[in-house]
C-alpha cells in the first residue's frame, strides 16, 4: 500500500450548540462533544484507510473550559499515525462566540480506530507519510503513545 500524507485525512466539522445539548448547568454536555469528536475522527480515519473504520479507544479528554449554548464548536481531525490495521487520529476542539469572533481551544484527544472488511475483520491500512515538521512530530509522539498503550494493555492482562 502506498503511504498517505495526513493532509488527505484532514476533516473539519462545525455545529452551533443548541439548547437540547445542555447539561444541568446550562453548558454543553460533555457527551455531545465526545460524540462530535468521535464522528470527526471517524471521517479522518475512513479518508485515510478508504475502508470502514470503528472506534477502538479514546485517550483522556480534559474539558479545559465550558462551551456555552449558541457558540460554534469546530472539530479539527487528522490522522497522525497508522500501524497495520489501526489508525490514530488527533482531534482539536474550538469554541467560537459568533457575536464577538472570539475563539477558544477547549479540549483535544487522540482516538484509535481499526479498519475492517465486510465481515468485520481487521484489514491493513496504508502507512502515514508525514510531510511537515509538525506532522513528523505528531507521528513520533503517536508512536510513543502506541507503545505506551501496548505496555498498559499487557500489564492489564492483554485486554
Amino acid at each position: 500500500m502506498d503511504p498517505r500524507p495526513p493532509r488527505l485525512s484532514y476533516t473539519t466539522i462545525s455545529e452551533v450548540m443548541m439548547p437540547h445539548m445542555a447539561n444541568v448547568l446550562g453548558n454543553v454536555h460533555g457527551g455531545v462533544l465526545l460524540g462530535m469528536m468521535d464522528r470527526a475522527a471517524a471521517v479522518a480515519a475512513i479518508r485515510h484507510a478508504r475502508r470502514t473504520c470503528v472506534t477502538v479507544s479514546m485517550d483522556r479528554v480534559d474539558f479545559h473550559e465550558p462551551i456555552h449554548l449558541g457558540e460554534l464548536v469546530t472539530m479539527h481531525a487528522q490522522v497522525n499515525y497508522a500501524h497495520r490495521t489501526s489508525i490514530e487520529v488527533g482531534v482539536r476542539v474550538e469554541a467560537e462566540n459568533l457575536l464577538t469572533g472570539e475563539k477558544r481551544h477547549t479540549n483535544d484527544s487522540y482516538l484509535t480506530f481499526v479498519a475492517i472488511d465486510d465481515h468485520g475483520r481487521p484489514v491493513a491500512v496504508p502507512p502515514v507519510l508525514p510531510e511537515t515538521p509538525e506532522e513528523h512530530e505528531r507521528y513520533r509522539q503517536a508512536q510513543e503513545r502506541r507503545q505506551r498503550r501496548a505496555l498498559e494493555s499487557k500489564a492489564q492482562g492483554g485486554r
